[in-house]
């Protein structure tokens, strides 16, 4: 009963189930750096089994917000939860629930990709049994029984890619953090991640995706997200979003029209 909570109602004890909260809650949070608001009063939600999009041109702040999703940064104010525990005062056990896939794949390059799977799973502290199960598992997943037992540094750009979302996904985790997963792939690895991605998905984890790949995001997402300097401009599913912007084209004509939208109403 760990990831439990209880509450006393009325002399009663109650237990409260976490995994009715959602996996992610940033709750009212901006990030300040100097002078400039990076992210301002940030509100969002994103439920178990949902595969969220986060859009933004490049400045807009999905950086600054993916940082702080993954405890790299903390908020100037606000704050943010996963699965229910705060990253700021409960961060270890926050942690233990996210893997985070940068958009620049690092592996250490003395280590075989066997080695480094299993480094993976004693830094989660896994026993030892249920590594060598998931290894095995993630080899026929990715397709790394080729070159699951050669030196990384070997590695082609897209033989990285694939072991890196190898080693994220070994733990289980909760939630899965994706930032431009996509670039450098070819067709037949971006089609097996957006395979893996709507899976993952299926089996009640959350996805929180950043990729200026809108194509692929307006096939994979239940819902999508636009932050435009520092703001969450818009919210909601395709269908809704088309509504908003007032055009029923493709992803890519609303979310150009509403960050042209926003940037009129900045100017004014």
């Amino acid at each position: 009963m760990g990831s439990d909570s209880f509450k006393l109602t009325d002399g009663w004890l109650m237990v409260i189930d976490s995994k009715l909260s959602p996996a992610i809650e940033i709750m009212d949070v901006c990030k300040q750096y100097g002078s400039k608001l990076a992210v301002d009063h940030m509100n969002l939600s994103v439920n178990r089994g949902e595969l969220f999009a986060f859009l933004g041109p490049n400045g807009a702040g999905k950086t600054t917000t993916i940082k702080m999703l993954c405890g790299l940064l903390f908020p100037s104010s606000g704050s943010i939860k996963i699965c229910g525990y705060d990253l700021k005062t409960q961060g270890d056990d926050a942690r233990r629930l996210i893997s985070y896939v940068p958009d620049l794949p690092f592996l250490y390059e003395k280590l075989t990709g066997r080695e480094f799977l299993q480094f993976i799973g004693d830094v989660y502290g896994m026993k030892r049994e249920r590594v060598d199960l998931k290894i095995e598992e993630m080899i026929q997943l990715f397709g790394l029984g080729e070159f699951v037992d050669e030196l990384t540094e070997r590695y082609s750009h897209g033989m990285r890619q694939r072991m890196v979302f190898a080693s994220a996904l070994l733990h289980e985790p909760e939630v899965l953090v994706v930032d431009e997963p996509t670039v450098g792939l070819d067709p037949k690895s971006v089609r097996k991640l957006k395979d893996v991605l709507r899976s993952q998905a299926d089996l009640g984890k959350a996805i929180f995706l950043s990729s200026h790949s809108l194509d692929i995001v307006e096939e994979v997402a239940d819902r999508i997200g636009i932050i435009f300097q520092g703001k969450l401009v818009a919210c909601g599913s395709l269908e809704s979003l088309r509504e908003q912007s007032g055009t029923g084209g493709s992803l890519e004509q609303v979310f150009l029209e509403m960050t042209k939208e926003n940037q009129e109403q900045n100017e004014k």
